[in-house]
Formats: structure tokens, sequence, C-alpha cells
């Protein structure tokens, strides 16, 4: 495999890995929203909706220690979290209706000018 491939596989699983920390956070919101609220913690640990959460959790683990073979982890994990930042903020608002203000939408943009800077380096 060339580098530039390589190089961009690697970008590429620090990218799936965001999307799984983004839909990992949107399942352990919807069990919170369908929960009956007299659950104790081990009913929690059986909602499907948070063992879901969980699996997602594991597979962004995953990719992201692959990942970090080749990316330092001082430019891999600012990009990790920005990307699940902004997917997740766009993902709540289309999926729970929670509203994004004039400030969240200047603070997206300043979070995807930040990972493609550190992209960049």
């Amino acid at each position: 495999m060339g580098s530039i491939t390589l190089y961009w596989t690697t970008w590429l699983l620090v990218l799936v890995a965001g999307i799984n920390s983004c839909i990992g956070n949107l399942l352990l919101k919807k069990s919170r929203l369908v929960a009956r609220g007299d659950e104790g913690p081990f009913e929690l640990l059986l909602s499907p909706w948070f063992i879901g959460g969980l699996l997602f959790y594991g597979i962004n683990v995953i990719l992201f220690a692959k990942a970090l073979e080749k990316l330092p982890v001082s430019i891999a994990y600012p990009v990790l979290a920005g990307s699940g930042f902004a997917m997740l903020a766009l993902a709540a608002h289309w999926l729970f209706d929670e509203q994004l203000t004039l400030n969240h939408y200047i603070g997206l943009v300043a979070v995807v000018f930040g990972i493609f800077m550190l992209g960049r380096s």
C-alpha cells in the first residue's frame, strides 16, 4: 500500500471512529429518553439502546487505536473529538430536535476549521 493511500486510510479510521463515537452518544441519549425513570443501574445496563451505545464506543476505541499506529495522538485525538462533537450536534438537532443557535453554528465552523488545520500538520 502506498504512503498516500496509507495516510488517507489512517485518517479514514479516525473519521469512522468519530462517527462511532457520535452514534454511541446518540444511543445513550435514546436509552434515557425511553427509560421509565424507575430503573435501577442493572436495568440500565440491560437496555438495548445502552448496550448498543457501548458497542459503538468499543468499535471507536479499536479503530482509533489502529489509527494511532501511524498518527501522533496530539493531532489524532483533537480531530476525533472535534469531528465527533460536530457530527453529534447536527445529529442531535436532527434526531432529538435539540436547538442549535447562531453561537452553536459559529462554534461548529470553528471546530471544523480546527480539524482542517490539525489534519494539515
